[in-house]
């Protein structure tokens, strides 16, 4: 029996009606910022979609900011430990968070007790991408198309595995759907970040995995099967490649959006300085380029914007781990 896990309208009209609430208030102006270099915490391992976006975006705003822009990794507990480095710096503007935003909206879902409060110890500065995930497999299953996928799985209960950054992860919980939607079941083996995992589906060890984008080189190399997206939207990058919508598994969609944090209390003419030159840098060819590179889609947005995403966010992925029982790491 197909399950549906997308929020009625009126929810949705509750949520934007307190997402005024969530933003932070005015600051005096600040003087003269920034001063020195500015730090920004990607709180998943290297090689990842945080990580590369980060990385894109990070050396055009250093030029913008005109001081160094320091991108460090600190990965674990399914983004909550560099999460609660950044709620827990001081609210001056040089320590920013670069997360997905299932950090701030399905964390919460998965772990009872966090050190900190996403929703209220950090504010969102800017988005940064739309970023699709895409099923792809090992060459060596003998399927040619998600048809012949969803099949092999059913005729095949638990005996194929899949791969993850972390439970909770939009990767995992574009499995869940799937699974959920078509009556099946595999194995999920969850790492630490999209790049082990991926690593592990090049080698053969898993079977599937819904990549974030950075299995797509291999996909053009011939070493994975890319059979659909789990986008509302087909990828432009992919565009004879369907969306599992299309083949049946209706409103399926497990896109998540990446951008920036600060902590809560940081300047709001800091926050909306960073925001505007961040979406300046998503408009231009090169940055656009890297993101749609890995399967993204730049997303320049205002923070109230980047903070509502991750209200409907928590909504409908908070009911699919309610009803799937998924618990953190």
């Amino acid at each position: 029996m197909k399950t549906s896990f997308y929020p009625q309208r009126r929810v949705l009209l509750a949520l934007a009606l307190a997402a005024g609430a969530m933003l932070p208030a005015a600051h005096a102006q600040t003087a003269a910022w920034p001063t020195k270099p500015v730090r920004v915490i990607v709180n998943f391992p290297p090689g990842g979609a945080a990580d590369q976006l980060a990385r894109a975006i990070g050396v055009p705003l250093a030029e913008a900011l005109g001081q160094p822009v320091v991108v460090e990794n600190r990965g674990g507990a399914n983004g909550n430990i560099g999460g609660e480095a950044v709620a827990k710096a001081p609210a001056d503007g040089y320590t920013l968070l670069m997360s997905s935003g299932g950090m701030v909206s399905v964390n919460p879902h998965l772990y009872p007790k966090m050190a900190f409060d996403p929703a209220k110890d950090l504010v969102p500065v800017a988005a940064a991408a739309r970023v699709l995930v895409f099923l792809e497999v090992k060459p060596t299953l003998p399927v040619n198309n998600i048809r012949e996928f969803l099949a092999y799985m059913k005729a095949n209960p638990g005996k194929l595995s899949f791969g993850s950054p972390g439970n909770g992860s939009s990767p995992h919980l574009a499995a869940e759907m799937m699974k959920a939607q078509t009556n099946t079941f595999a194995v999920h083996v969850p790492y630490r970040g999209a790049a082990p995992a991926m690593q592990d589906l090049l080698g053969g060890q898993l079977d599937f995995m819904f990549d974030p984008g950075i299995g797509l080189q291999h996909v053009r190399a011939g070493k994975l099967k890319l059979l659909a997206v789990g986008s509302s939207k087909r990828s432009p990058l992919f565009p004879d490649v369907p969306t599992l919508d299309e083949v049946g598994l209706k409103g399926f969609d497990a896109d998540t959006w990446f951008g920036f944090y600060a902590p809560a209390g940081t300047p709001a003419d800091v926050v909306s300085r960073l925001n505007r030159e961040i979406n300046k840098i998503l408009g231009s060819q090169a940055v656009k380029d890297r993101i749609l590179a890995i399967g993204g889609i730049p997303a320049p947005m205002s923070p109230s914007d980047f903070n509502m995403r991750a209200l409907i966010d928590g909504a409908r992925f908070g009911a699919l781990i309610r009803a799937r029982n998924i618990k953190g790491d």
